[in-house]
């Protein structure tokens, strides 16, 4: 029964810490066989009257954005055909790559090159997955299934997808797409 404590400087929302505490749990659970109920979370608040560095008080830090939530906005713009507001969430050096395409920088590049693919495409989303990689990127998985209608009007669905995100400064740095695509157009 593992138990983590953690002080932090007064400040932070409950959904703030609440994302902090399943986050600590999950990262117990990535090691030691604990199921969620056995980890217990303890969350001290400090006031920052309390708290000195250096000799001097401090006030917390804000907040990343939950980068889950950062990708679920970004997809919903984009599928909504938002395409100013998607670009808000990218940084100035965005790249994305998807199959048998070169690497692309911008939202118009991905526009055009899949004008020549399909007419519409939606995600059903199966689930989002979101860890922390070595460097300052919060990494989001999501996969789920593609319909759509091809150029020639044909319907589809069911194919295949998974997107990687790398989320630095609560922006969106690169996209990687992996999708059935091209192998079920073949088949058409």
């Amino acid at each position: 029964m593992p138990i983590v404590e953690l002080h932090v400087i007064s400040g932070y929302s409950t959904q703030e810490k609440q994302r902090l505490g399943e986050a600590l749990t999950n990262a117990v659970r990535f090691v030691l066989p604990a199921a969620p109920e056995l980890v217990t979370v303890l969350i001290h608040d400090i006031s920052d009257q309390n708290y000195y560095r250096s000799g001097k008080t401090r006030r917390p830090a804000p907040a990343k954005e939950d980068p889950k939530l950062i990708v679920r906005e970004f997809l919903s713009e984009m599928g909504d055909r938002a395409f100013e507001n998607a670009h808000k969430r990218l940084t100035p050096n965005f790249v994305m790559q998807f199959p048998g395409a070169a690497p692309m920088r911008d939202l118009v590049e991905l526009k055009n090159w899949a004008a020549t693919r399909y007419r519409r495409i939606a995600k059903t989303y199966e689930g989002f997955d979101a860890m922390q990689s070595n460097d300052d990127a919060a990494i989001v998985y999501c996969r789920g299934t593609l319909s759509g209608e091809w150029t020639d009007g044909t319907p589809f669905e069911g194919i295949r997808f998974i997107d990687r995100f790398e989320i630095k400064n609560n922006l969106i740095a690169r996209q990687d797409v992996w999708n059935d695509i091209a192998e079920t157009r073949a088949q058409s």
